[in-house]
């Protein structure tokens, strides 16, 4: 029924001690936020910006890999042609990416 001087003595820094306990956990959780869900709200944002820049004649890649021009554009989606006369409609936010023709470089004579 005596309580032990160890026990009483840990128990008065109670306040402290909770705060200290919960430091970590706040470094952790912003470790964290730095680290992958930053980046990847900056990939979303970029990404929509991309979907909302579409217009005819880009050339686009869509998730699933297919590789065509877009021939029409609406709300939400596109009108893709992959091969001649051959015409897909895809939803917008499929696309990922946006490939930009090369121009050939000069030849120097």
């Amino acid at each position: 029924m005596f309580v032990t001087p160890a026990y009483a003595q840990a128990a008065g820094g109670g306040a402290t001690s909770a705060l200290a306990q919960f430091v970590p956990l706040i470094l952790i959780f912003a470790i964290m936020y730095f680290l992958m869900i930053r980046p990847q709200q900056k990939k979303m944002g970029e990404h929509r910006r991309m979907v909302e820049a579409l217009k005819k004649g880009d050339t686009v890649v869509t998730q699933g890999g297919v590789i065509g021009k877009i021939t029409a554009v609406r709300d939400g989606e596109l009108e893709v042609e992959i091969a001649p006369q051959v015409k897909v409609k895809i939803v917008r936010g499929t696309v990922a990416q946006v490939v930009t023709p090369t121009t050939p470089a000069a030849a120097n004579s």
